[in-house]
This record gives C-alpha cells, structure tokens and sequence, in this order.
C-alpha cells in the first residue's frame, strides 16, 4: 500500500512576525495585529446592470456603490475597488465553495468572480496613534474627517501597494499582497519604534 503524506502545511505569510508586531505594539496608543486568513472573492460586474443587486442577495448584504468605501457582508467585507470591481471577503465560508457560489450569480449578470483568497493578507493597526503611524509612509490624508469608518483607499504605504480600510477612527486594516507582507510588517515594526516610551 502507497504511503500517503499529508497535504502541505498552511503557513500564515506573517507567522513569523506575529511576536514582533505584538512588542512593538505601545499599550492603548498602538496595537499591531495579524488577521487571520479569510475566504476572498475579486468581483467584476456591471455596476448599471442587476448584477450587484444579485450578489447582494447571494452574499447577505448591499455592496457599497460610492468609491472607495466598504460595507459590512454578514461574516466579512464588501470593498469597492474600482468603478466595475469589488473585494468580498468572508471569515467563515470555504475559499472554492464562496467563490464558486459568487461566480455562478455574477456570471449570470454578465460577470465573473476568481478566488484571491491566498493573494492577499491583512494587518490590523489599532490605538490613538494608528492614523499617525500610517501617515508616516502613506500619501493619503489619514485624519478622521478625511478618512472616516466606511471608507478605502489603494495607495502605497513605505514601498508597496496596500489597501487601507478605515474600520473605525482608531481601528484599520492594512490589506497587502502576501508577497510584500513581510516588507509591510518590518516597515510597521520599524514606524512603530516612534512611539516607543
């Protein structure tokens, strides 16, 4: 009988990090977090046609019509990339199964959906001096009343291409391609020393 090994150990892209992040995290002013992977879906529909509204419905809530703006999906998010292109994220569906489910109503609205579940990977950056630390490689202007809750932004933070998702005025999640995690955690690690006491 064949010997059978088992399927390849999933590794966070972060794994190693994680200790880092945490020590450089600075009590109620600053938290640096690794989030946990999450089911991702890329969307590409006709925002003029029906195709939003039936994805809405398969997915359990309104997509965001404005640019640059998230909403709520009932166990992730709903990210507005572009003018015909959305990120849907979930922390509890399986990545082939969601993506499948949301291509099958989107294709039928003239429109696809392609799992990016392993392309990307999310920090989270916390605490009174979250925004300050950001704007220390970002060109955005990260104050509240530019940048409130319910919005997004794709821009550049150091050297690499992120997406900023402004979950509360001291709460936001950096999203970045899992190829440049490593270069966006030692860049946060290395801001962060700022705060240091």
């Amino acid at each position: 009988m064949a010997d059978r090994s088992p399927g390849p150990t999933l590794v966070h892209p972060l794994a190693d990090r994680r200790d880092a992040l945490a020590a450089a995290s600075v009590g109620t002013a600053l938290r640096l977090d690794v989030e946990d992977p999450v089911a991702a879906v890329d969307l590409r529909v006709d925002p003029a046609g029906s195709g939003p509204a039936a994805v809405a419905a398969a997915v359990g809530a309104a997509l965001p019509t404005a640019p640059d703006t998230w909403t709520a999906l009932p166990a992730g998010t709903a990210v507005r990339l572009g003018p015909d292109e959305w990120l849907l994220t979930s922390a509890t569906a399986r990545p082939e199964g969601w993506e499948f489910h949301v291509d099958e109503t989107a294709s039928a609205h003239g429109g696809m959906a392609v799992d990016v579940s392993a392309q990307r990977t999310s920090l989270r950056v916390r605490g009174t001096a979250a925004r300050e630390l950001l704007a220390f490689g970002c060109a955005l202007d990260l104050r509240p009343a530019a940048f409130p809750r319910g919005r997004c932004a794709q821009t550049l933070l150091g050297l690499a291409a992120v997406l900023l998702v402004a979950h509360d005025v001291d709460d936001l999640a950096v999203i970045v391609r899992s190829s440049f995690a490593g270069y966006v955690a030692d860049w946060l690690v290395d801001a962060a020393a700022e705060f240091q006491p």
